[in-house]
């Protein structure tokens, strides 16, 4: 076959150097696990230096409590110095579902081992008033008239308003 030398030069055939499907699937595979591990407690994938990992998730926990702190900000402020500490501590084996239902759970779990302050009951009494969530699916505006009650705080929704109770 001849070529004809307006078309330009022709590229020479070589190799593709695009990775395979296996290739990909391993690199996908490999970031899944980096993934887990830095955010849900899975072991430390092969290859990647302890001491630098570990630096990495710390990090990210850090910067996860203060998310959960702005949507949460009386439950940050109830725990006080033990904020971060204790948010890593709850959090260092669950994977996020956002600051809202991050911070929601940690209260929720506070309140049932009573250990929820009482600012923090306040907060969560009225999320559980004017919000309906059930601990799997995103949070959604309650409709309807609701009384709720969390560590001894008492919320009243109507009309989307919620009104806290005093004792």
């Amino acid at each position: 076959m001849t070529t004809d030398p307006r078309d330009g030069p022709q590229p020479a055939s070589a190799p593709s150097s695009a990775p395979s499907a296996p290739a990909s699937a391993t690199l996908a595979d490999r970031q899944a696990a980096l993934v887990e591990a830095l955010t849900a407690g899975r072991p430390v994938p092969e290859g990647f230096d302890g001491f630098r990992f570990e630096a990495a998730r710390v990090a990210l926990l850090r910067k996860r409590a203060g998310e959960v702190a702005r949507q949460w900000p009386m439950l940050a402020a109830g725990l006080g110095d033990r904020w971060k500490q204790q948010f890593a501590a709850w959090a260092a084996a669950r994977p996020t579902q956002g600051s809202l239902r991050d911070g929601w759970d940690l209260a929720r779990e506070l309140a049932a081992r009573r250990a929820l302050p009482a600012v923090a009951a306040a907060e969560l009494a009225e999320r559980e008033a004017a919000w309906h969530y059930d601990g799997t699916s995103a949070p959604r505006s309650r409709r309807m008239p609701a009384v709720r009650t969390a560590a001894g705080a008492v919320a009243v929704q109507c009309a989307g308003r919620v009104w806290l109770l005093r004792r």
